[in-house]
């Protein structure tokens, strides 16, 4: 119920914040001006005393975030990859969340693994483990298969953990409204359509026959990449509150010092994950959209391995040309490209000035070419960056967020490895390889493949669907309405052959 009683929520947040000291540690790390501070001070002190305590043996901002809940606790972990956007205190602070969480009992998520699946855990596992990692939704506990001695994961959801997202959810929504109404300007950021988009994102995760499915979709596509590992998925030992995945031993990517120690090359491995991301989202349309450090392993060989495919995000073919044009515009310095490609997306409203546009974009991606990036600020160029987007009224584009989230993230973890890395020189060669694949002649010969593969499906129907079209629309060039005749079976072979005989045509020609 999005009721009054939400405001008694928000209120706690900020409460909580003032009680465990988070509030001076996040208005330090965002250099928040005077006004801003007296105001979070102003709307916090009074109701101090109903803040959440927390755990005081955790750092200010973790214990405040892991006190208010699961939906705080994952907007910090996307926080705890940016030091650069946050510095680097806040976000060692943050790190704590990824997987390092207070766990539950291990008595109530065998529990649990036995009334999902039927058996007894000492029937399933021969060794069974006390938690290994404990982040927001869920936990994992390392275990040996009693049938055939092989390690595997089991992650087990939190129990409660939906009910409690929920009533986070129900105050973010509550709060967005608000925004909306109080603050018209805010609308064009769409944030009911954000939290909207959010809670499916969430959801999804709480069902981990989900998970299972798209870690068995994600190994697929994936087989074939050199340098990447997908654990696969135990389906019989998988159900809607529990997974099992093969086990993945490696160095977690949060461990700088430990892969130091390994002898693994660090700006190789930064380089790997940026490109890896990109591979995946242009060329699939299908990636991982939580690549925390939490989530990722080195293996022994040098490989990249990624778990926890909770949240995966997918576009349509469309729109990774549109963001591989983006992009492309970007490394060739091409503003006026990106520009044209914004508006012909729908991206800026076609009133806008293209020209004044593109001036807008060089400011934003001059910064960053040739420079060191150790020498940029992330945080300066994305406040840049906001007030270009609300100077020229661009929407929050929804179909986008997780997709621009997990590269603000992607770029955060290749950056914790390699400070001075250039995400343009590294993104370059993956962007121009997808464009000439996807946006040149082939292209266009495969677009027109798969229009003359519906065609042949479609053929039979699309007389009759033409005259029921003009019927409808009453149009008086059409002629009077005539009994329907049934097309025989020379006239539906002959459209399946011209169909297919095209397709298989311009297929050879690729």
């Amino acid at each position: 119920m999005r009721g009054p009683h939400n405001i008694i929520r928000l209120i706690r947040t900020g409460a909580t914040f003032e009680r465990t000291g988070a509030m001076d540690v996040v208005l330090e790390a965002y250099k928040a001006p005077k006004r801003l501070r007296f105001a979070a001070r102003l709307l916090g002190w009074p109701f101090k005393w109903l803040g959440l305590k927390g755990d005081p043996s955790l750092p200010p901002a973790t214990r405040a975030l892991t006190a208010l809940g699961p939906a705080y606790i994952k907007f910090g972990q996307i926080l705890s990859t940016r030091p650069d956007i946050v510095g680097e205190e806040l976000s060692l602070q943050l790190k704590v969340l990824q997987d390092k969480l207070p766990p539950f009992p291990t008595e109530t998520a065998k529990a649990m693994i036995e009334a999902e699946l039927g058996q007894p855990v000492a029937t399933l596992f021969s060794e069974f483990s006390e938690p290994v990692a404990a982040a927001s939704i869920a936990q994992v506990h390392r275990a040996r298969l009693a049938e055939t001695g092989e390690d595997v994961a089991v992650k087990v959801l939190r129990p409660g953990i939906e009910r409690a997202f929920r009533k986070d959810i129900d105050a973010f929504y509550f709060a967005a409204g608000w925004i909306e109404r109080l603050a018209p300007f805010s609308r064009r950021l769409r944030p009911l359509d954000v939290i909207a988009h959010f809670e499916g994102v969430v959801m999804g995760e709480l069902d981990l026959r989900l998970e299972s499915s798209a870690a068995a979709e994600f190994a697929a596509n994936t087989a074939k990449d050199e340098g990447f590992q997908v654990p696969k998925p135990r389906w019989f030992l998988s159900s809607r509150n529990v997974m099992t995945l093969d086990w993945a031993e490696g160095i977690g990517l949060n461990d700088v010092a430990e892969i130091d120690a390994a002898g693994h090359d660090r700006s190789v491995l930064g380089a790997r994950v940026l490109q890896l991301f990109l591979n995946h989202a242009l060329r699939d349309g299908f990636f991982h959209a939580d690549m925390h450090q939490g989530n990722l392993k080195i293996a022994a060989n040098g490989d990249i391995i990624a778990y926890d495919f909770g949240i995966m995000g997918r576009i349509d073919e469309y729109t990774r040309r549109v963001y591989a044009e983006i992009l492309m515009g970007f490394i060739r310095k091409d503003y006026r490209r990106v520009a044209e490609v914004h508006f012909e997306a729908g991206y800026v409203p076609p009133d806008r000035d293209i020209d004044e546009f593109a001036r807008a974009l060089r400011a934003v991606g001059e910064p960053i070419f040739g420079m060191d990036a150790s020498r940029i600020s992330m945080a300066r160029l994305l406040a840049y960056l906001f007030e270009v987007t609300e100077r020229f009224g661009m929407e929050t584009r929804t179909e986008l967020i997780l997709l621009q989230r997990t590269m603000v993230v992607v770029e955060g973890v290749a950056r914790s490895l390699d400070p001075r890395i250039n995400i343009w020189e590294v993104a370059q060669p993956v962007v121009e390889r997808y464009i000439k694949e996807s946006i040149g002649p082939k292209a266009i010969l495969r677009d027109l493949v798969k229009t003359a593969r519906v065609l042949a499906r479609f053929g039979p129907r699309l007389p009759a669907l033409v005259e029921a079209q003009l019927i409808r629309t009453g149009n008086p060039a059409s002629p009077p309405p005539r009994p329907r005749k049934e097309r025989g079976p020379v006239f539906v072979v002959l459209m399946v052959v011209l169909a297919g005989a095209a397709g298989y045509f311009l297929r050879d020609m690729m």
